[in-house]
């Protein structure tokens, strides 16, 4: 166990590399209640959104979500964010659990007009099921759920449980999030684990579902984004919806994007043994070109793999061997575009 955000919080339950290997072949069912729900209500809601988040809220329509980002005046994230809309007026959003206040304290701030906000972080828990039997095993329940295209959503009733059911994920995988009353988490978590035991799932804790996430290169925040990389460095332009008149950060991003981008987020798999950590240094030729943000040992490709951050040259050669400090001892490794396993 350890202590995240306020949290008690399962690093695993039964290994980090099994509960991977589940969630990639069977399923896992994650508690991520930690994370914070902040909803919008009013008139203006949506007119401040595209005011507080850098993607085009305007595309969403009712039951559908959208991955975005908070900006700070100076172009950089103040937290990566899934948008939720019920309807014009209506809108939560899910946020990073070491971020909820700053979120809340940061929205009130901002507003441009009037909206009702309300932080609903502690009224609700969230479950995520992941994996390629994932919808396998909802369809065996029984119970009627809506057929949900990714990132949309819809709430629904299971096991006489009022959900509001997503589909997002942040495996790679098949997946689904239940957001559901604090008071009912456990009789979902306990239900869903039950109706699971035919279908291989296993409970996951925060181990597995860092080394999922960085597989596949999704960004972490605090690590892949954070006060000194921004969406454009962060390789997540694709969120940024320039075509909006204006949003919090447009103008310091043009100045970013108008300047020789000087460095870029990629992938890193190790050719020697070795495990890159948070920090580690990268060199080609004795000289420094980046540095390691996550870093962990892929339980699919067997080897160490991480996110680094290097100078924008060699983001566009990944045919170059480049060598990681490790401990003093310096491995070779190559840079890879994410996502760093096949997912065909």
């Amino acid at each position: 166990m350890l202590e995240f955000a306020g949290y008690e919080m399962p690093i695993s339950y039964q290994g980090v590399v099994a509960e991977h290997l589940a969630v990639r072949n069977h399923c896992g069912l994650f508690d991520v209640s930690h994370m914070g729900e902040i909803f919008l209500s009013g008139k203006h809601a949506e007119e401040n959104l595209q005011v507080l988040t850098c993607n085009d809220v305007s595309k969403l329509e009712n039951g559908q979500c959208q991955y975005s980002i908070l900006l700070n005046e100076r172009g950089y994230p103040v937290d990566d964010i899934i948008v939720y809309k019920i309807d014009k007026e209506n809108f939560f959003l899910c946020v990073n659990a070491a971020n909820v206040k700053k979120d809340f304290d940061w929205i009130s701030k901002h507003l441009q007009k009037k909206v009702q906000l309300e932080n609903q972080s502690d009224a609700m828990g969230m479950i995520a099921l992941q994996g390629p039997k994932s919808l396998e095993l909802l369809k065996s329940t029984g119970e009627p759920f809506p057929n949900l295209k990714r990132f949309h959503w819809a709430e629904c009733t299971l096991n006489s449980i009022p959900v509001k059911l997503s589909k997002t994920g942040y495996t790679g995988e098949l997946g689904f999030e239940f957001y559901v009353p604090s008071s009912q988490t456990l009789a979902l978590w306990e239900w869903l684990m039950q109706t699971g035991k035919n279908f291989g799932l296993v409970p996951v804790g925060l181990g597995a579902r860092d080394t999922l996430r960085l597989e596949m290169g999704y960004a972490l925040y605090g690590h892949e984004l954070s006060s000194t990389i921004d969406p454009i460095a962060a390789g997540l332009e694709w969120v940024i919806a320039w075509n909006k008149k204006y949003f919090i950060g447009k103008e310091a991003l043009l100045e970013h994007k108008a300047a020789t981008y000087l460095r870029g987020v990629t992938g890193m798999i190790m050719e020697e043994p070795g495990i890159p950590r948070e920090a580690m240094e990268l060199y080609i030729d004795h000289k420094v070109i980046g540095k390691v943000l996550s870093g962990t040992q892929s339980p699919v490709l067997k080897k160490g793999i991480a996110s680094v951050i290097v100078e924008k040259e060699f983001i566009k050669n990944l045919t170059v061997d480049v060598f990681v400090d490790i401990r003093g001892k310096m491995k070779k490794a190559s840079l890879h575009n994410f996502p760093l396993i096949s997912k065909s």
